[in-house]
């Protein structure tokens, strides 16, 4: 890696991990076009789905009192399998293909939290569960659909937190684990990623100050303005 990049790359590693602590996701959304643009598309993608892994033990640590397990047992069952499916498939994907369905996905779940079809979205939630695990696998990140999943939980604030970091860490380590494998991540990203370890800490402490004290307007607001970062970028690459 040429070490001109590698400032670069930690600030947009601690913008993520900040953004993602407060949110509880979207990390991504900062950092696997980040990466791309300064590593190539595949190296980039790989790579950061390794910080995340890392970034995500941090979270699930910070939001330990309000990981609510068994409520989100089946939604990370199946984002794991989702995820494993389409990081197989990293290779040949069409991304515009995904990028497509996962903004009608948005636009068919906004409408049902602004007519509150609240039955609708519960009967979809696994089918959202998937599709952010193959779009994770597919492009590096899961788009709006993994929040879209989580909310269907019902969760308090603080809960839905905790459900994206243990949902986003599973996602993240499936990934890392199969395109380690696959000779998509060197042993100077897992340095690089170690060296980032500080910056993941603090930023995740910061983030989790940020998440508490924004209130529950403020963090629907911030909850709705990833969404619509993840739609406006997949919109862009069609």
């Amino acid at each position: 890696m040429d070490p001109a990049v590698v400032p670069l790359v930690l600030i947009a590693v601690a913008v993520a991990c900040l953004v993602s602590a407060s949110a509880g996701y979207g990390g991504s959304l900062i950092l696997v076009p980040a990466l791309a643009l300064l590593l190539g598309a595949k190296t980039g993608t790989a790579l950061a789905a390794l910080i995340l892994a890392g970034n995500n033990i941090f979270k699930v640590w910070a939001y330990r009192k309000t990981l609510p397990f068994k409520k989100a047992a089946l939604v990370i069952v199946l984002v794991a399998i989702g995820t494993a499916i389409g990081a197989i498939f990293f290779v040949a994907a069409s991304e515009k293909v995904v990028a497509i369905a996962v903004i009608v996905s948005f636009v068919a779940a906004f409408l049902a939290e602004r007519f509150d079809l609240s039955r609708l979205r519960r009967v979809g939630a696994p089918v959202l569960a998937l599709g952010a695990g193959g779009t994770s696998g597919f492009s590096g990140t899961s788009g709006p659909l993994k929040g879209l999943a989580v909310r269907n939980l019902e969760l308090d604030r603080l809960h839905l937190v905790g459900a994206l970091a243990l949902i986003s860490l599973v996602g993240d380590a499936t990934k890392t684990a199969i395109w380690t494998e696959a000779s998509l991540i060197s042993s100077d990203g897992y340095l690089l990623a170690l060296v980032c370890v500080p910056l993941m800490f603090a930023a995740t402490m910061l983030g989790r100050r940020l998440n508490r004290l924004i209130g529950e307007r403020g963090y629907t607001g911030l909850f709705w303005a990833v969404m619509v970062g993840y739609t406006a970028r997949l919109a862009a690459g069609i």
